[in-house]
């Protein structure tokens, strides 16, 4: 029996990757294109420069496809799955008549302006590239948060006048919605010349980059937690009903139909803090690594492995990137004295990921009634052992990550498959395509030592520093 293929694409906001799965979830080849730096050009407005979504997906499809070496009329779908919480804005052909605007755009805070008459179509992402894949003005439901007349329990737009009336976006400016696991359409010939994906593939509806993701880490419903080491840091766990006016978290439109993710407080420009630290250690961490032969994100992980629990004193609130209703939140490192280095600053900001994130997941989890029994802990930050083994500690829970830790991709996948009736069923194609990796086992004296450094300490920062902050504010704003 000949080989057959799926291709996942994981649309995120600092890169874009597609990459081509067997139908055991193995991974074949992949192809990645980073993307150009935000476009920042006034307080509030952060866009993705040029025609950067698409761009990027191109030059990565055309990686991805050189390196594939099967036959290309054996791969049955692409998976689409692109960075929630965008606008984009579309003339009556379909391209872009200005940037896609951000998830940290401000602007999304706020119902839609329609300034230009040039703009036919208010999408998401997922909208646009499905879009310029298909030729077809058809979207994916399950991602549109925020300023969108969509009703959460029929999974279709509001059907009450008030609620267009609200968001200011008529129904005609407006795709079809569509489940995940359905077809969009397929390739156009078009799309083939830009992508080098085979022209009539079918393209599969996913769901917002969140949910695929959950998909894609294997969270399904259980007491099992998933937290997601992304640009944007979140938890998530699985449930069935729409949860409306709840404090601690709200709930996402899952990847499964009419299934919901109930999601926590989240860290901003998370992993990017990781990335910032990185770089601002520089060239000397970069030669400290290549001379012990690692690359720099495992020689730092290296060294953070042998700084104690708890970085000697040293505390990091995660504010790079104040939300919009606490403008004046600034990220702080706080503790300082003369034992400490850059590699205690590197080891403090995956501490205060860890711990920020207990905080946010515990009061969710209080909130559902929910008491989790492990955690899966996804995205590019799940590749260090460093970081797993605090999770776990943080937690005190084992802490499991997957074979594939980019899950957004095989989560993309795995709706492709279920599009293509190669399963049945999400949960049957879950089964077969995610593996987990290993799990990470708490240490119960670090398991003690967080949890009195947090409840002491960690938790109260904010209350101490917010009044210094709000009064920097309007100085620096």
């Amino acid at each position: 029996m000949k080989k057959k293929y799926l291709i996942g694409v994981d649309g995120g906001t600092q890169s874009s990757k597609v990459v081509i799965f067997d139908l055991e979830g193995e991974i074949i080849c992949e192809g990645k294109k980073d993307l150009e730096p935000m476009s920042l050009p006034r307080q509030g407005v952060v866009e993705h420069p040029d025609d950067d979504l698409w761009d990027s997906l191109k030059a990565a499809s055309k990686e991805a496809m050189q390196r594939f070496s099967g036959r290309k009329e054996d791969i049955l779908g692409v998976g689409l799955c692109t960075i929630r919480c965008c606008r984009a804005l579309l003339k009556e052909d379909g391209t872009l008549a200005a940037p896609v605007m951000s998830w940290m755009d401000q602007r999304l805070a706020k119902p839609y302006e329609h300034k230009d008459p040039a703009v036919r179509y208010v999408t998401t992402s997922s909208g646009y590239i499905t879009h310029r894949m298909t030729g077809n003005f058809v979207d994916t439901v399950a991602n549109y948060e925020g300023q969108w007349p969509i009703d959460k329990d029929t999974w279709q737009w509001s059907e009450d006048p008030a609620v267009f009336k609200q968001y200011n976006i008529p129904r005609e400016m407006l795709f079809d919605l569509q489940l995940p696991g359905s077809s969009a359409g397929c390739v156009t010939s078009a799309a083939s010349e830009a992508t080098g994906i085979p022209a009539g593939i079918p393209v599969a509806i996913t769901a917002n980059d969140k949910a695929v993701e959950a998909l894609g880490a294997g969270l399904l419903p259980g007491n099992t937690a998933l937290f997601s080491l992304g640009t944007y840091i979140t938890s998530m766990v699985h449930g069935r009903e729409n949860i409306n006016n709840a404090e601690h978290f709200f709930s996402n439109l899952a990847s499964v139909p009419h299934r919901y993710l109930y999601e926590s407080a989240g860290i901003r420009r998370g992993m990017w803090t990781v990335s910032w630290m990185k770089d601002l250690l520089g060239e000397e961490a970069v030669k400290r690594a290549q001379a012990s032969g690692l690359s720099t994100e495992a020689y730092l992980n290296a060294e953070g492995e042998k700084i104690p629990a708890g970085c000697c004193g040293l505390f990091t609130i995660l504010d790079w990137l104040a939300p919009p209703d606490q403008p004046y939140k600034k990220g702080l490192i706080i503790g300082f004295d003369g034992r400490h280095t850059g590699i205690h600053m590197y080891r403090s900001i995956l501490e205060g990921i860890a711990l920020t994130m207990k905080n946010n997941a515990e009061a969710m989890h209080a909130e559902l009634g929910l008491v989790p029994d492990k955690i899966i802990v996804s995205g590019g930050g799940s590749n260090s052992d460093l970081f797993m083994q605090i999770f776990a500690d943080v937690f005190g829970l084992p802490a499991s990550r997957n074979v594939v830790n980019g899950a957004a991709s095989i989560g993309a996948a795995i709706c492709a498959a279920v599009a293509a009736g190669v399963y049945e069923s999400f949960e049957t194609a879950a089964g077969r395509m995610v593996k987990m990796s290993d799990t990470f086992q708490p240490a119960e004296e670090n398991v003690e030592l967080y949890k009195r450094l947090n409840e002491e300490i960690y938790k109260s920062i904010p209350s101490h520093t917010d009044e210094i902050l709000k009064k920097s504010y309007p100085i620096f704003e």
